[in-house]
């Protein structure tokens, strides 16, 4: 390996190490730290900056912030709220799938904290382990990135395989039923895993301590170790914290639960433990806000949504116009996405009469700003590493990836750890498979492969989805990577790519 390459390749592992400890958006900040040393101390050429995929980001965040402080987002998570409530003994796939969905609509992952505390609810007050739901559907929130059409990661993958042929339907024709095959693979896999609930020792310590409410009777799950349970509305299960045996308690208060060592365990409700999509203090609602906004607004944002499908489905639909050779051609993918995005805002402002100063205070729009320095930072900064030492790259990874295309994908795995975002590893890493002579199908089919930052428990998604869980169930082993994301993030990963692989054949 090239020594040149090897400091340079050490130098960027150190200034990402330094913003991962930070986290949010010192990471993208730390990039551009390591862009100028591989400027000014190396003499490296810096490559051009995602612009493309930025204005993209900041399209999608504009109408998302715009839909959220018209209470569009509020309205979606009641909708997820009903779907999940009403499939209990199912929650383990259905979950996920509304996880899945959730994402796939709105382009990002920070709208499926609302969802934590609703799945944890119904999960416990069924007698199911939370972590088996609550795992899966974070998972599945991930892998809807890399198939939403209006996500940072789909326009990055746009930018640079749009001149290869491929067009936003045939990246979602690969990306979407193998992302979802993968989510299914992951439910199904979690359906038995872990002890049961009534059973998990770190859920009776919890009970005994008063920290979490037992388990309602009409959800206890009947194991070797518990006896047949009378059914009563208000009886629960708890944990004798005299013997091992699971005993009926009465409810406690009102707004309390009384466990079997005398102490209250308040009972959280969904809506107190729901974090809002519209914090009050942060984005009040505005007072010329016309009934039934939350609603319309989602409702528009959604129409956009498929407005860019169709759009990139028909290229027949955009303006066409000359190019430096005076031929026609289609307005690119990237700017239709600007176009109707921006629109999208005006419109849900317009229409839903939102306080112009509530939509940059929004959550998703902050969200989003850390999103979209982090794309600038990350993605500059490894594409500028790998163009300094293309021939290095390129030249060490050609026979192995020659011999086995799929090894490409542990590559895209790896990166993603490192850099935390499905949108800065496809900017940094899918032009140097191009280079490698993989084709945009096979690219396509790989891509899941970014979604690798659950490795490390260290996401804002993962530790809240640990948090909101107050059974324990859900939590980090003793050895850090024992964590309960680690298999089904895993499975829905390799099930996902090996399901594209599978698809790609046939492009």
């Amino acid at each position: 390996m090239d020594w040149k390459f090897t400091i340079e390749l050490i130098v960027v592992l150190g200034v990402i190490a330094l913003g991962a400890r930070k986290g949010g958006i010192a990471l993208g900040l730390w990039g551009g730290v390591g862009v100028l040393i591989l400027t000014v101390v190396f003499r490296e050429k810096p490559s051009a900056p995602p612009i493309d995929v930025m204005l993209i980001i900041l399209a999608v965040i504009s109408a998302a912030a715009a839909m959220e402080a018209a209470g569009g987002i509020a309205w979606l998570v009641s909708v997820a709220e009903r779907v999940i409530r009403r499939f209990p003994q199912h929650i383990t796939i259905v979950a996920p799938l509304v996880a899945y969905l959730f994402t796939f609509g709105a382009g990002t992952g920070h709208i499926f904290y609302p969802l934590l505390p609703v799945i944890h609810d119904v999960a416990h007050d069924n007698g199911i382990r939370p972590e088996r739901p609550i795992a899966v559907a974070t998972i599945a929130s991930q892998q809807a990135i890399t198939a939403s059409p209006v996500s940072a990661a789909m326009a990055a993958i746009i930018v640079i395989l749009e001149p290869e042929g491929m067009t936003l339907l045939k990246i979602m024709a690969i990306a979407v039923p193998a992302t979802l095959a993968g989510v299914v693979i992951a439910a199904l896999l979690s359906y038995r895993r872990g002890a049961e609930l009534a059973d998990d020792p770190v859920f009776q310590q919890r009970v005994r301590d008063g920290l979490v409410p037992p388990i309602p009777v009409k959800g206890a799950v009947k194991t070797g170790r518990s006896g047949d349970v009378s059914d009563s509305g208000a009886d629960t299960v708890g944990v004798s914290s005299g013997s091992s045996s699971t005993t009926v308690l009465k409810a406690g208060s009102a707004g309390s639960t009384t466990s079997s060592s005398g102490a209250a365990a308040p009972t959280v409700s969904t809506a107190t433990a729901l974090m809002p999509a519209r914090d009050a203090a942060d984005n009040p609602p505005t007072k010329n806000e016309r009934p039934g906004a939350g609603r319309l607004s989602a409702l528009i944002f959604l129409v956009g949504v498929g407005s860019i499908v169709v759009l990139g489905a028909f290229e027949g639909l955009r303006p066409a116009f000359p190019n430096d050779d005076g031929v026609a051609t289609p307005l690119s993918m990237a700017l239709t996405i600007q176009i109707t995005m921006l629109a999208i805002a005006a419109i849900i402002m317009l229409t839903c009469r939102v306080d112009i100063e509530a939509v940059p205070r929004a959550a998703t729009a902050r969200s989003g700003f850390v999103a979209l320095v982090g794309i600038f930072g990350l993605a500059w900064l490894g594409q500028t590493l790998i163009d300094a030492n293309e021939k290095t790259v390129v030249g060490g990874l050609t026979s192995m990836v020659t011999a086995a295309p799929w090894t490409f994908a542990i590559g895209l795995f790896l990166a993603s750890v490192l850099l935390f975002s499905q949108a800065a590893t496809t900017r940094a890493l899918l032009p140097l498979g191009l280079a490698l002579g993989l084709g945009g199908p096979q690219l396509v089919a790989m891509w899941p492969a970014v979604n690798g930052y659950f490795f490390l428990p260290t996401y804002g998604t993962l530790i809240a989805a640990i948090s909101f869980d107050r059974s324990g169930t859900t939590r980090i082993g003793r050895f850090v990577l024992n964590h309960s994301f680690m298999l089904p993030g895993l499975v829905a990963t390799i099930g996902s790519v090996g399901v594209g692989l599978l698809i790609a054949r046939f492009f």
